[in-house]
C-alpha cells in the first residue's frame, strides 16, 4: 500500500544543531503534533526523536490503528528524527507511534510531547492545542514584584483531585474551571499569596499523586482540556495569586506506552541501572549526560512557564538527582570521577536548567529545590558555583519543628535548641519554610494530632507552631486542610473533611491561619528581610525551663520592627523581656485570643523598667498566655518619646 505520509519538516539546520547540543530549549514547537497546512491542504505534521529505530508509523483512530500505512520519513541527517505530514486530521484525532525496533519488536507509544492524553489504560495521544486568549496582561507585567525575594510569599500547596469535590459526587473530579469558581474566592479569604499545585502533567496511576509522569507536556485531563488549565491558572493570575507547579525531571515509570525503552534501547534513561533506576520508586532515571535528553526537560520546564503563564517550578525529589547513593547501599553505585558521590551530570544539568530559564524569564519566576541533605550554594547563582535555584525547601526546619511539638510539656527544656538550632543555618539559603503533603500521609498522622496533649492543647500547639512558622524567616508554604486542622490523614481519593469547619476549633485555626497571612503580608518586617542576616535578632533563644522564645523580626527602616513571643508551657507566666530604650510595644496578634478558640488570655504589658535586661537598657513584662505565641508591634508614638527625652535630662 502507498505510504499516506508527505514529507515536511518544523525543523531547520539550527534546530537539529541545538537540540544535539542539549541547548534547544523550544522543543515543543518542534516536536509532538501540530496543525499545519502543506500546499493548501491542513493536516497535522508528526515528529518523534527515535534514534534506533528500524520504521517508525502513526497509528490512530483515523486508519484503524494499522502500523503499516502511516510511515513517518527518517531525517537524513542523522539527528534519530522521524517525521512527515497526514492531511485532513481534525484536533481531537487519536494517536501513537508504532516503533519498529532493531529485534523487530512493535513498540506502541504515546507521544512524549502530546498535549493532551486519553483517561484510560491505552492512554493514547491527541491532536491538540494550547491557544488561550490570556486575560492576565497586568498580572505578568508585574509579577516579578510578587514573585521577588523582597515579597511576602505565603504558598497554599493543595491536590486539585482531593482539594474538594461535590457532595452529590464525591467519587467524581471537578473541572479545571469548577476549581477555579471554588478556589479562587477561597485564596483571596484566606490571604495565601501563591498556590502550588501537585503534578498537572498527565500520569497514569493516582496513588502517585502525580509524580509518576507518563505526558509531560500535558495537562492531566482528569480535570479538562489545556484551556480549562489555563483558565484556573488565569482567573488566579487576574486575583493577583501566583501559581507554582511541581515538576518531576527526577524520573518516570516504566509504562508501555511511555518514556522507558522508548525506541527499544535505553533512550530517555540511563543505561546503567546503578544511575537509571530508582530503588525506592520503581522508576526510571533521567540520563542527565544525554544532550538530546537535556533539551527535552529544559524544554519541558520552558513549556509550562511560557505556555500556562506558571510563575514557579517547584523541583522533585533533587536530593535523588543529586545523590549517586542515594538509597543504594554500598557496591550499589559507582562513585564520580572524583570518587565522591555527587551526580556531576544532574548537576550541570540543574544548572543549566535554572540558567535557561531565568535567562528567559528573569526574576519574574521562581525556581524552588526540594532537597532534603545539605548540598551546598543550591540556592546561589551559577557564576559563583551554586546550582542557581531561588529557593529551597527547609526540610531540617520542618522535622525539628514537629520533633519539638510531639514532646511532652515537661520534656521540652531538653528538646529545647530544636527550634533555635535553624538560626544556625537560615542564612545559608533562600530557604522556604514547608508543612508539605509528605508529612500527613503513610502513617504519620495529621498536623493537628502531631501536637501534644489534650483537644484544648492540641489545638493550641498548632496555633503557636502557625505563629512560629510565619514569623520565621523565609516564604511559607502549607498543606491543604493544615489550615483547617484537619484530623485525618490526607486521602487523595476524597475530598477535604470541609464540615469540620462547624466546630469552633476548626474555624478558629482557620481564622488564625487567615489572620497570619494578612499580618505577614502587611507588616514589611516579616518579609523585607526573609533572607537577610539584618531581618532577624534573638532576645531570648536559651530559657529551656519556661520553654519561651523571644525574636525580632525586622524591616529595611530603623523603626520597622516586630516582636514574637512563643510561651510552649501550658501554663500563664508574667514574662520579663528586654527591649532598647525609647521603644514602646502594642500586642498586634495573640493565638490565645477567643476569636482563634483559645482560652482568651489577653497578654498584657504590666510594666516597663528602665534597668539593663537580655542585654538592653530597658525591660517590660508581658502577661504570657497558655501555649500560644504573641506577635507586638513597635509604636510610632510621638508623646511618648517626646516624654523618653525629657525624662533623660
Amino acid at each position: 500500500m502507498m505510504n499516506s505520509v508527505k514529507t515536511y519538516t518544523l525543523f531547520t539546520d539550527h534546530d537539529v544543531y541545538l537540540f544535539k547540543e542539549g541547548r534547544h530549549y523550544k522543543l515543543y514547537g518542534k516536536f509532538g503534533a501540530h496543525s499545519v497546512e502543506k500546499d493548501g491542504v491542513k493536516g497535522v505534521y508528526f515528529s518523534v526523536w527515535a534514534p534506533h529505530a528500524k520504521k517508525v508509523s502513526v497509528i490512530g483512530n483515523f486508519n484503524n490503528w494499522n502500523h503499516k500505512d502511516h510511515i513517518l520519513f527518517p531525517r537524513w541527517d542523522g539527528s534519530g528524527i522521524w517525521e512527515g505530514f497526514i492531511d485532513g486530521l481534525p484536533w481531537g484525532t487519536l494517536y501513537k507511534y508504532a516503533i519498529e525496533t532493531e529485534r523487530g519488536e512493535i513498540l506502541e507509544k504515546s507521544d512524549p510531547y502530546a498535549l493532551s492524553w486519553e483517561q484510560n489504560i491505552q492512554a493514547a495521544s491527541l491532536v491538540s492545542t494550547t491557544w488561550y486568549d490570556w486575560n492576565d496582561k497586568e498580572w505578568m507585567e508585574n509579577r516579578h514584584e510578587r514573585n521577588s525575594l523582597e515579597a511576602p510569599i505565603s504558598v497554599y500547596e493543595l491536590h486539585l483531585g482531593s482539594w474538594v469535590r461535590e457532595e452529590d459526587h464525591p467519587d467524581s473530579f471537578l473541572n479545571y474551571r469548577d476549581i477555579a469558581n471554588k478556589l479562587v474566592p477561597y485564596i483571596m479569604e484566606m490571604g495565601f499569596t501563591h498556590v502550588e499545585f501537585m503534578p498537572v502533567m498527565e500520569f497514569p496511576y493516582d496513588p502517585s499523586w502525580g509524580y509518576q509522569i507518563t505526558g509531560f507536556y500535558a495537562a492531566t485531563s482528569r480535570f479538562g482540556s489545556p484551556q480549562d488549565l489555563m483558565f484556573l491558572i488565569d482567573e488566579l493570575h487576574k486575583n493577583k495569586i501566583g501559581v507554582i507547579l511541581d515538576w518531576v525531571p527526577a524520573h518516570f515509570p516504566g509504562d508501555a506506552n511511555g518514556l522507558y525503552r522508548f525506541d527499544g534501547s535505553y533512550l530517555y534513561e540511563h543505561e546503567d541501572p546503578r544511575k537509571g533506576f530508582h530503588p525506592d520508586w520503581k522508576s526510571h532515571i533521567f540520563n542527565y549526560g544525554r544532550n538530546e535528553v537535556k533539551s527535552f526537560l529544559i524544554s519541558n520546564a520552558m513549556f509550562w512557564l511560557d505556555r500556562y503563564h506558571a510563575d514557579g517550578l517547584r523541583v522533585d525529589a533533587v536530593t535523588s538527582m543529586l545523590h549517586l547513593d542515594y538509597s543504594r547501599n554500598e557496591g550499589e553505585w559507582e562513585p564520580n570521577v572524583y570518587g565522591e558521590n555527587v551526580n556531576l551530570e544532574a548537576k550541570a544539568f540543574l544548572q543549566e536548567f535554572n540558567t535557561a530559564v531565568y535567562k528567559e524569564f528573569g526574576n519574574s519566576i521562581i525556581t524552588i529545590a526540594e532537597e532534603s541533605s545539605d548540598f551546598p550554594l543550591l540556592t546561589k547563582p551559577v557564576h559563583d558555583g551554586g546550582v542557581g535555584f531561588g529557593m529551597k525547601w527547609m526540610m531540617g526546619w520542618m522535622h525539628d519543628t514537629l520533633d519539638y511539638f510531639k514532646e511532652d510539656f515537661t520534656n521540652r527544656k531538653f528538646h529545647h535548641h530544636k527550634l533555635t538550632f535553624a538560626s544556625m543555618y537560615m542564612y545559608n539559603e533562600n530557604y522556604m519554610m514547608p508543612l508539605s503533603h509528605d508529612e500527613v500521609v503513610h502513617g504519620k498522622a495529621s498536623l493537628i494530632y502531631k501536637m501534644k496533649g489534650d483537644e484544648w492543647q492540641k489545638f493550641a500547639n498548632l496555633r503557636t507552631l502557625y505563629v512560629y512558622m510565619y514569623t520565621h524567616p523565609g516564604a511559607k508554604l502549607l498543606f491543604m486542610g493544615d489550615e483547617f486542622g484537619q484530623t485525618s490523614e490526607w486521602n487523595f481519593t476524597q475530598s477535604l473533611d470541609w464540615h469540620l469547619l462547624k466546630y469552633p476549633v476548626h474555624k478558629g485555626l482557620q481564622d488564625l491561619v487567615k489572620e497570619l497571612n494578612h499580618l505577614y503580608r502587611s507588616e514589611s518586617a516579616l518579609y523585607e528581610n526573609q533572607f537577610d542576616k539584618a531581618g532577624f535578632e534573638w532576645v531570648e533563644a536559651d530559657d529551656l525551663e519556661n520553654s519561651v522564645y523571644v525574636y525580632l523580626r525586622k524591616g529595611k527602616k530603623r523603626e520597622d520592627v516586630v516582636m514574637v513571643v512563643l510561651n510552649l508551657s501550658p501554663k500563664v507566666m508574667d514574662y520579663r523581656i528586654g527591649i532598647p530604650a525609647g521603644t514602646h510595644w502594642e500586642v498586634v496578634l495573640n493565638s490565645d485570643d477567643k476569636q482563634y478558640s483559645g482560652s482568651g488570655v489577653q497578654p498584657e504589658i504590666l510594666d516597663e523598667k528602665y534597668e539593663d535586661w537580655m542585654g538592653h537598657q530597658k525591660s517590660m513584662t508581658v502577661k504570657l498566655p497558655p501555649l500560644a505565641g504573641i506577635i507586638l508591634r513597635q509604636k510610632k508614638d510621638k508623646k511618648y518619646k517626646l516624654h523618653r527625652i525629657k525624662h533623660k535630662r
